[in-house]
């Protein structure tokens, strides 16, 4: 049998493209022998199966949301899309107006609405799992919690804000033999899931490095790691976790091999009191004199420009239905959106780099940054006879003995059912291969268990004690 015959019983080519699968195609044709990779045609796309978001579930797992804000919300919107898959019975969060509003949404009945988390804990288990989409640091007491009561559980990323506690949530799963699985959506999204497709079937040969880049977009930084949610790493997590332990993730994912060693420098460049303009005020506007800062109208960072001129990131203003620019100056006026970026008492770097080494000599560099007009990842990857770059939505495949390349360039976006699905389609995926897990009892439908999950999250912990220490550390 020659190599294009090979190829084709394979199911490897189709229509002069390459259609790989991560399971036993890759192993077979490592089998076949180290030259019989995929034959990439001269400009033509790379073809890979996009699967429904539909579960196909006999009855709906049921769940109870702990956390109803943008992920809960966003996990949530699954039992909207596929009712017959998953069903929310009960709604855990502080804030009435986010309670209320998931209540109305999914009819939960009053019984099954609680102001705090501990309350829905206390009462008999009345769901098949648990999201716990609550702060970085209300993770761990829920979690066990939940699993103790025999709840399967869907966990935000991170997973915790220490290894300790990390390392404790695997343990509870494992005694009480209940599946976690840890939000790492980017291992979901078709791009990413086509990128390891074309890795692991020998396309590039060795894989030998990968360069990753997250661009955060500046104003993004300052809403979430500045003002907002995350502005203290010791309140919640060190931003290589709070942002970018989807990232580490990844390059561990893609890779497949244990990561040995880290070294990471940063720091918090900009966002600071040292580099804030002469004069300017507590507030970018409305100040307890009336005035608006005389910087306003030429700072990149102005709230008035970012929530009210261009009405970006207003999730968390929990604004009224048909809402006016008055309501958003109102909070503006009020929380921490509405002050100076210089002057907001956070400590989060603003750029983050790291270089690790995994097992058989692999490499790869990770280079997190605020000061983009862009957001998303940016990642190339390095073989011994093909290269991979790619920028989160469309990748090329490089063959270096050809000259041809290829393109993966799928609209995910277009996909109707995909619509709204966030992180590239790896929101909802993920949750259609949780309640697929939690229907069959089966953690095997999954990539991202507690288990598999941890590595990533020491590499990060691993990598915040290099850059504290300035020494490279060994995992």
């Amino acid at each position: 049998m020659d190599r294009l015959e090979f190829l084709k019983s394979m199911g490897l080519l189709a229509a002069g493209a390459v259609a790989v699968n991560i399971d036993a195609k890759a192993n077979a044709l490592r089998a076949f022998g180290q030259d019989s990779i995929p034959s990439i045609a001269a400009d033509k796309k790379i073809a890979t199966k996009i699967q429904s978001l539909d579960a196909e579930l006999d009855k709906p797992v049921t769940v109870v949301i702990i956390g109803a804000g943008d992920r809960g919300r966003c996990y949530a919107q699954y039992a909207e899309k596929f009712p017959k898959c998953m069903k929310v019975v009960g709604v855990a969060d502080l804030n009435p107006h986010r309670r209320e509003q998931m209540a109305e949404i999914h009819n939960i009945p009053a019984e099954n609405q609680f102001a705090h988390y501990n309350e829905a804990l206390a009462k008999a288990k009345f769901a098949d799992a648990v999201v716990i989409a609550t702060p970085d640091n209300l993770h761990y007491e829920p979690c066990m919690k939940a699993l103790a009561l025999g709840y399967d559980v869907l966990l935000e990323k991170p997973v915790a804000p220490t290894e300790k506690e990390c390392r404790e949530i695997m343990k509870q799963a494992h005694k009480y033999n209940r599946i976690v699985a840890v939000c790492h959506v980017l291992r979901y999204a078709p791009y990413f899931v086509a990128l390891k497709q074309v890795v692991d079937s020998g396309a590039i040969g060795d894989l030998v490095n990968i360069q990753h880049f997250e661009p955060i977009r500046y104003y993004h930084m300052a809403h979430s790691y500045v003002r907002g949610n995350w502005p203290l790493a010791e309140k919640t997590t060190p931003i290589i976790l709070a942002k970018s332990c989807h990232d580490l993730d990844i390059i561990r994912w893609i890779i497949g091999k244990p990561c040995e060693s880290i070294a990471a420098e940063g720091s918090l460049y900009l966002f600071r009191p040292e580099m804030m303009p002469k004069g300017a005020t507590e507030r970018c506007i409305d100040n307890a004199d009336g005035s608006n800062c005389p910087h306003e109208k030429e700072c990149p960072y102005s709230a008035k420009h970012v929530y009210i001129d261009k009405r970006r990131f207003l999730g968390p203003f929990d604004l009224p239905k048909g809402y006016t620019a008055d309501d958003i100056r109102s909070k503006l006026k009020t929380t921490n959106y509405g002050r100076c970026v210089f002057r907001c008492n956070n400590d989060q770097c603003d750029h983050y780099v790291a270089i690790m080494k995994f097992e058989n000599d692999v490499t790869a560099s990770f280079s997190m940054d605020a000061f983009t007009p862009y957001g998303g990842r940016r990642t190339r990857i390095m073989g011994t006879k093909g290269f991979i770059e790619g920028d989160g939505h469309v990748f090329t495949f490089y063959d270096f003995r050809s000259g041809h390349k290829s393109i993966w360039d799928q609209k995910v976006s277009e996909i109707e059912e995909f619509k709204g699905s966030g992180h590239g389609g790896g929101d909802h995926m993920l949750v259609r291969d949780f309640v697929r897990a939690v229907s069959a009892q089966d953690e095997k439908l999954l990539t991202s268990t507690i288990d598999v999950s941890i590595e990533s999250h020491v590499m990060g912990f691993m990598a915040e004690k290099s850059r504290m220490s300035n020494k490279k550390v060994k995992i």
